[in-house]
């Protein structure tokens, strides 16, 4: 069960200072002499809990709820009350959960302020919220700002001075049956704004009448014209389809002819640019470069040869003196060579070497010669040296002479060689060359025949233009047809795609078509055409509305007829409910009447106050059958009967304070023990009791205390003694109230 913790004030009424009581048992008493803000205590529950009633909080405006200061203190600038409900069950909901606040928490505290102004802010965990969240959290655990679990000081003894209709209202809040009558009282405006509906939706039906009557004959006229239209269709779908398939195939044809002429175009275009490419780099300018390479290379090979001619003459000239020498030394063999002799051969062969050394550039041919110069040399210093050793050395160097001939020889043949492939290389290149300008006059005959040709092709391409622009002035044409044609049978006129075409789209055919498509447009014009159209879907609209405003009255009565059911079946469901209640309370009621005053009897019956005789369920039935729905209860009251043993007195107004007080309380205590509140708060409901009746009324508030929890405001020493925590008040030396706690039973051990 969901338990009260705590309520915190702060510059609420007397409490100038931050207070908080804490409610940590099952039965919390607050005690304190008169003018000490026990009360106030009370009145800061109902103001939290959203309390509108200024009366109720004995204040005129919310300045009257604030600390007005005194000598010690200042005036506060504004009342808060925090109250603090255990949530660790999670019980508490809202109906709206869109609001935003998060109730996932294991306390739920709700704050209210006022200001000097009268502006209020309510806060549900500190976040600021609505009065309505408050209401509606409150009302998901049973609690309200002024309902039967909260009963002041007088508030006991107005259950018996009320009238039957007004403790009826009491019976019902603490049963918990407001919830229908807020249900009907809902019911019961939607049924009246129902009916306001109604009416407005037959007067406005009445309203378009006649402008209805009228759209409907212009509609004839125009049913004319849309058959004339159907006829447009038919001719629009051929017509369309047909030059849309002319413009798709004739588009297809000349882009293909026009791909082919430019695709010949780019290949002349690449042909042509190729041969001009040529003959501007012809390759005869290549050829006389290499002849002319050639040749100087020829030139540099007749040179060397000739010098290698004229040392291959002195080298024979040389050979020649040797074998002239030989003879003569073979004719002179075997005798002594004088040295004058020897001297004469040695100088001749000096002069000969010295012939060869003057001309001659070859390192090879110079290195011999000079060898031989150097021996002929040594021989002619030895003059002692034999004749045999003589011929010996002269033959060695005889051979080395011819050795350098034959080198000479070779090199001559193979420049010979070389002479000749170059020679062939040139006769070729100028053969080559005589064939390139033959190709190039060929070139240019063909460059001038690919010019020719490139010339009709772009001729050709000049002439296609032609025939395209004849296309797109048949497709704009069609284009603007087809806006027509959709401006005047609107989309129906895209069927034409959905056409099927064969054979060849003549043209003539299609100009004698849009003919007499050209026809029926006139006459359509002549008629008001777009006039027309705009009339008929008056009309529709018109007559749409006039169905839906009398499908709409036909709802609003059927809205009517289902809240007249459901307003009977609430006034039937919360009568019965009330019923049961009221039989519940009255099995509480007796008991605890009969515990007050040791026995008599006691109930509540229902009666109808415009007849004021009592009533018996049974009659109060029979009534409701013949009435009908309006004698449903809301006129019936309740009424307390009671009777006091040992006495014959029945009627409340015979009853002592004492027994009156003592029947309102039994009553009360009845009323909370059928719908046990989460919390009860009592404000000094046992005053006027007795010693004896007071140990009854305690007794009373154990029982209570078993479904409720208790915050009793009292005086009474027996009323004390059933509490577990006592909350003292006083008025301090500041001028506020201020608080003490003590525990019973820690008091009672301290007396011992």
């Amino acid at each position: 069960m969901m338990t009260l913790k705590a309520i915190e004030l702060n510059g609420f009424k007397s409490f100038g200072k931050k207070s908080t009581v804490s409610f940590t048992t099952p039965t919390t008493c607050v005690v304190g002499p008169n003018g000490s803000g026990k009360s106030n205590i009370v009145e800061s529950i109902r103001f939290v809990l959203g309390e509108q009633s200024m009366k109720s909080l004995r204040g005129k405006g919310g300045v009257d709820l604030i600390f007005k200061g005194s000598k010690a203190l200042s005036h506060s600038s504004r009342a808060q009350v925090l109250i603090t409900f255990d949530n660790s069950k999670k019980i508490f909901s809202f109906t709206n959960s869109g609001l935003g606040v998060s109730l996932d928490y294991d306390e739920v505290v709700i704050g209210r302020e006022v200001f000097p102004d009268g502006v209020n802010k309510y806060t549900i965990n500190n976040t600021e919220v609505r009065l309505k969240d408050v209401v509606d959290l409150l009302a998901s655990v049973n609690i309200g700002s002024s309902g039967h679990h909260i009963i002041s000081q007088g508030e006991a003894d107005r259950v018996l001075n009320a009238s039957n209709k007004d403790r009826r209202a009491m019976i019902e809040d603490a049963l918990g049956l407001k919830v229908y009558q807020y249900r009907i009282r809902e019911s019961e405006r939607k049924l009246e704004k129902t009916h306001i509906n109604m009416k407005e939706v037959q007067a406005l039906r009445r309203e378009i009448a006649p402008h209805l009557a009228f759209l409907k004959k212009q509609v004839q006229i125009v049913e004319k014209a849309r058959e004339m239209r159907d006829e447009l269709r038919g001719f629009y779908k051929d017509y369309l389809s047909k030059e849309s398939s002319y413009i798709k195939t004739e588009g297809k044809r000349l882009g293909d002819v026009r791909h082919t002429l430019e695709k010949q175009s780019r290949s002349l275009e690449e042909r042509i640019s190729e041969l001009k490419s040529t003959k501007e780099e012809p390759q005869a300018s290549k050829h006389s470069s290499a002849i002319k390479t050639h040749e100087s290379e020829l030139g540099i090979l007749r040179t060397k040869k000739d010098e290698l001619s004229r040392t291959l003459g002195r080298l024979e000239g040389t050979i020649d003196g040797f074998d002239r020498e030989f003879a003569r030394a073979s004719k002179t063999k075997g005798k002594v060579i004088t040295e004058g002799e020897w001297r004469s051969v040695v100088d001749a062969l000096d002069r000969e070497i010295d012939k060869a050394l003057e001309s001659e550039n070859i390192s090879e041919i110079a290195t011999i010669l000079k060898n031989m110069k150097s021996r002929l040399q040594t021989l002619s210093r030895d003059v002692e040296t034999s004749v045999e050793e003589i011929d010996e050395n002269i033959k060695e160097e005889y051979s080395r002479v011819k050795i350098a001939r034959d080198g000479v020889l070779a090199d001559m043949e193979a420049i010979g060689h070389n002479e000749k492939q170059i020679l062939a290389q040139i006769d070729e290149l100028r053969s080559d060359e005589r064939a390139v300008e033959a190709s190039l006059r060929e070139s240019e005959r063909n460059l001038y025949e690919l010019m020719r040709e490139k010339n009709e092709v772009e001729s050709s391409i000049h002439s296609l233009v032609f025939e395209e622009d004849k296309l797109n002035m048949i497709k704009n044409s069609f284009e603007m047809e087809l806006q027509e044609a959709s401006v005047l049978i609107g989309q129906d006129v895209l069927s034409y795609k959905n056409a099927e075409v064969t054979g060849e789209v003549v043209r003539s055919a299609q100009d004698d078509l849009r003919k007499k498509i050209e026809r029926i447009k006139i006459k359509l014009e002549d008629m008001g055409s777009p006039n027309s159209s705009e009339m008929l879907k008056e009309y529709q609209d018109t007559e749409e509305r006039d169905q839906f405003l009398a499908k709409e009255s036909e709802d609003l009565k059927q809205g009517i007829d289902s809240l007249k059911v459901l307003i009977q079946d609430l006034k039937e469901t919360l009568d019965t409910e009330f019923k049961t209640g009221v039989s519940k309370i009255n099995k509480q009621f007796q008991e605890f009447f009969s515990l007050m005053f040791g026995g008599g009897s006691a109930f509540l019956s229902v009666v109808m106050d415009h007849k004021k005789s009592r009533k018996t369920d049974e009659d109060i039935e029979e009534e409701e059958s013949e009435a009908g729905e309006t004698e449903l209860g809301f006129e019936r009251g309740i009424e307390i009967n009671v009777t006091l043993p040992q006495k014959k007195v029945k009627d409340l107004h015979m009853l002592s304070g004492g027994e009156r007080s003592l029947t309102s309380i039994a009553l009360l205590f009845a009323m909370s023990q059928v719908n046990p509140p989460p919390f009860l708060v009592l404000d000094e409901t046992d005053a006027a009791l007795d010693e004896a009746n007071s140990r009854k009324y305690g007794n009373m508030l154990d029982n209570l205390s078993k479904y409720s929890q208790l915050v009793v405001v009292t005086h009474n020493r027996e009323t004390m003694s059933r509490a577990q925590v006592l909350y003292g008040v006083t008025m301090d030396a500041s001028g506020a109230s201020k608080l003490l706690s003590i525990r019973l039973e820690d008091a009672s051990a301290y007396a011992k």
